[in-house]
């Protein structure tokens, strides 16, 4: 991209913002980030989230694989997506040289 803009071919940055999706869920009475295939199949609840590097929303998903969950679980897992996306998105950052 820095070539590019530095060559003229781009006039402005095409990369406004970063954006990574993470999953996460609530497994044998934890929230956790990632959740391998057996915690996965096991957890009570499961959730995807896609932000943006600034911590926009753009997409959530969850679902109660058994009981429901609280207002509390809820606000903890998008907390625990808060952490991974941003660690997601300094490597892309990292990666792409900004």
């Amino acid at each position: 991209v820095d070539r590019l803009l530095g060559s003229g071919v781009l006039v402005a940055d095409p990369i406004l913002d970063h954006v990574a999706a993470v999953s996460c869920g609530l497994y044998a009475g934890q929230v956790v980030l990632d959740l391998d295939y057996a915690e996965d199949s096991e957890a009570g609840t499961d959730a995807n989230f896609v932000l943006q590097g600034s911590g926009r929303l753009i997409e959530v998903q969850m679902s109660a694989e058994g009981a429901p969950f609280s207002r509390g679980e809820l606000d903890a897992l998008l907390n625990l997506a808060e952490i991974g996306n941003r660690g997601l998105c300094h490597a892309q950052a990292a990666a792409v040289g900004r």
